[in-house]
């Protein structure tokens, strides 16, 4: 599997400065100032800075942080605010099923846990993947449980689902390496792999960074933007870590989606 097979690469070989400054910097972005920016960094991977949006980010441990983190998933809208989307060969083995006790630790740094950590409930793949392992379907939504009587998007908000957007589109793809405590972004366009998924090309993503949200359409005034993909799909993700995959966001995640949140 991806996560297995990326676990074995290097770790990252260089590290930025910061993304887009700190927390009060978002609120400052407009589309002209994103759109530079954009041109600027596309295809540097660099260190994810602690905003809003790379808050509704996070690493998925086994039990707690005492542990390895080895996927990444993020926080997806839904009308009972407790939906979080990775990839499929993260959360469920084909054959056998549902992995157990897996936590999500959104805005993870440097060993703290300033979100909280919030446990996996139900999980939902396509029955393909379930079946299968198939890679146009790599795709996971699981609930997470309330903490402190509170949905996991009342406490962070949440990245809307974008579904049909085409496959060339502006993106901010943002995970977990397994080889850091920090997590790292990357600006790019998408590209056609196939009808069935799409590539970016961002160097570093190594072990842990499957499941890491595609996000395009920044809104500066909600703080948030639409997740079009995952890091999953075609090699589980791919082979090398510069070059990455999404299974395309169709009607059939549409499908699986609604079955989460039915």
């Amino acid at each position: 599997m991806l996560l297995r097979r990326r676990a074995r690469r290097r770790g990252l070989g260089r590290h930025g400065s910061g993304e887009l400054g700190g927390r009060g910097a978002d609120s400052g972005w407009n589309r002209k100032r994103f759109l530079a920016a954009f041109d600027k960094r596309k295809g540097t991977t660099r260190t994810a800075s602690p905003t809003a949006n790379n808050g509704l980010v996070g690493a998925v441990f086994t039990h707690d942080t005492g542990g390895d983190h080895f996927c990444t998933a993020s926080v997806v809208d839904s009308a009972a605010q407790n939906l979080i989307v990775t990839a499929a060969h993260c959360v469920y083995d084909p054959g056998s099923g549902q992995r157990s006790d897996l936590v999500f630790v959104p805005g993870y740094r440097g060993g703290d846990a300033p979100s909280g950590v919030w446990p996996l409930g139900a999980i939902t793949v396509d029955p393909s993947w379930a079946n299968g392992g198939n890679p146009d379907l790599d795709v996971a939504f699981a609930i997470v449980e309330p903490q402190d009587g509170k949905q996991v998007q009342q406490v962070l908000g949440a990245n809307k689902l974008g579904i049909n957007k085409g496959y060339q589109l502006r993106v901010r793809l943002t995970g977990y390496p397994s080889s850091q405590d920090v997590p790292i972004t990357c600006m790019n366009l998408t590209s056609q792999q196939s009808a069935t998924q799409l590539r970016i090309d961002c160097p570093d993503y190594s072990g842990g960074t499957s499941g890491s949200p595609w996000v395009t359409g920044y809104d500066p005034g909600t703080r948030t933007g639409t997740v079009v993909g995952v890091i999953g799909g075609y090699q589980e993700g791919g082979n090398t870590p510069d070059t990455s995959y999404s299974s395309y966001f169709g009607d059939a995640v549409q499908a699986l989606y609604n079955r989460a949140t039915s």
